[in-house]
């Protein structure tokens, strides 16, 4: 099944309804909603109503969202990968990084705090902060 459709619908909805207008029609059918709770006696039937829909409103936005969130981050990722690929002393052991199990993220996360520390402590002491430090450690500060 071609989910090309499904994908340019997700974006369309996802787009409409982040709008402001949205919003306030959004807004506009709570309040009329609520304003005919007298004319309903507040009934089960009139709160039923409301928490439907909401409900179900709720439920299709999540997948639609979703969708469009993981386009949105893969689209990311891969340019996020060529400006690493394409810039001169940048690490192409970073590209595709999102791909890493939780055991290797935390060793370049740890490797890329050090050096963050690193940086902080010679800006407060009046040095620049232009270094390019190789991932695998061997231009760290023991040198």
């Amino acid at each position: 099944m071609n989910g090309k459709w499904f994908s340019k619908f997700s974006s369309y909805l996802s787009t409409l309804t982040g709008r402001p207008v949205s919003f306030v029609l959004a807004v506009a059918l709570v309040l009329i909603w609520a304003a005919t709770g007298p004319l309903f006696g507040y009934s089960d039937t009139w709160q039923l109503v409301i928490n439907t829909s909401t409900t179900i409103v709720t439920f299709l936005m999540v997948f639609l969202i979703q969708n469009t969130q993981n386009r949105d981050t893969a689209a990311m990722h891969i340019k996020l990968d060529e400006l690493i690929r394409a810039m001169e002393g940048a690490h192409n052991a970073l590209l595709d990084l999102e791909e890493l199990d939780e055991k290797e993220l935390a060793r370049f996360r740890k490797r890329y705090e050090a050096l963050a520390d690193a940086a902080r402590l010679a800006l407060r002491q009046g040095n620049p902060d232009t270094d390019s430090p190789l991932v695998d450690g061997t231009n760290d500060e023991r040198r």
